[in-house]
């Protein structure tokens, strides 16, 4: 193996939408997930979250996925990993979650998602980040801090732990370890084919919380409100969004794919904004270009091992 001093492929235009545009779609799951708490439960709400993703993929995967099954054979129990923690696991963890604890709460645990990947990647994957790259998750951090703080330490003090924050903090440990599996998934499958067969076996697992969910007497309440978060969940932050981060974890990395997790409170801020028509303070502008420089910190230019 030898080493080259090319730029950080992370400075690639491509590889920049790879990485930002995932953590706005997945603000706006958030957001949405969160808004129809009371209409839609969260079983049922990650189950019809994939079956339209589904549908919308199956006409542009169905042939690569029968042409790479036995790809997916080959690699069976990265291929489970995968689907178990980051389509079946994370998302039904979040909306549970998100019943009972607040949107400040689970930013916060979701921002640690980075730190865990580092954490767990070097712990038991023996992964190597540069001090450069700890310095700039660590600064992405703080601006976290200060946003869902509100710019205020006594804030962050006062915040309560929700039950819902237990299943939030394990989801983030869940989306770790997808994104560490996702690498060991040869970069030659085709992502279109790979995503089909991730969504069934993930399907496969939730069927069964899904009917106990509705023995249970929760069901959905189907309006206007339900089919449009429905419709925006199982495309944009499910599809379009899965396929782009996985694309961005085989160009630059779990660790620096990881860290723009981190965007995702900016981006929940600017949709506050736009959508709520909230006004933007102070305190969220500062935390913005802490997190950006955090960002900027971790994924300069420098050299990578081919």
């Amino acid at each position: 193996m030898k080493s080259k001093t090319s730029p950080d492929p992370t400075l690639d235009w491509t590889s920049m939408l790879c990485l930002t545009l995932p953590p706005l779609l997945w603000a706006g799951n958030f957001i949405v997930g969160r808004s129809v708490r009371d209409i839609v439960p969260p079983m049922a709400l990650v189950f019809d979250r994939w079956i339209l993703a589904l549908a919308c993929l199956l006409p542009f995967a169905w042939r690569s996925f029968r042409r790479d099954l036995p790809l997916y054979w080959a690699h069976r129990w990265p291929l489970v990993g995968v689907s178990a923690t980051g389509l079946a696991a994370f998302n039904a963890l979040v909306y549970v979650g998100l019943q009972s604890t607040s949107a400040a709460n689970g930013l916060l645990l979701n921002s640690f998602i980075p730190l865990l990947i580092a954490g767990i990647g070097a712990l038991l994957y023996r992964q190597k980040l540069l001090p450069r790259q700890w310095l700039g998750i660590l600064i992405s951090f703080c601006g976290v801090l200060v946003i869902v703080a509100h710019g205020s330490w006594q804030t962050l003090a006062a915040m309560r732990i929700a039950r819902g924050d237990g299943y939030v903090f394990l989801a983030t440990v869940c989306w770790a370890f997808y994104t560490l599996w996702l690498r060991s998934i040869p970069a030659n499958i085709d992502r279109r084919g790979l995503m089909m067969a991730q969504i069934l076996i993930a399907l496969a697992m939730l069927l069964p919380l899904l009917i106990a969910e509705q023995l249970a007497g929760h069901h959905v309440i189907w309006n206007a409100h339900s089919l449009l978060a429905i419709g925006y969940i199982g495309i944009f932050p499910s599809v379009l969004a899965f396929m782009l981060y996985g694309a961005a974890v085989v160009r630059v990395g779990a660790a620096r794919a990881g860290l723009f997790i981190h965007l995702i409170p900016v981006f929940g801020a600017l949709l506050s904004v736009a959508l709520l028509r909230e006004p933007i303070h102070a305190w969220q502008l500062a935390g913005m270009l802490v997190i950006f420089a955090g960002v900027a910190c971790a994924n300069r230019g420098q050299p990578r091992a081919a």
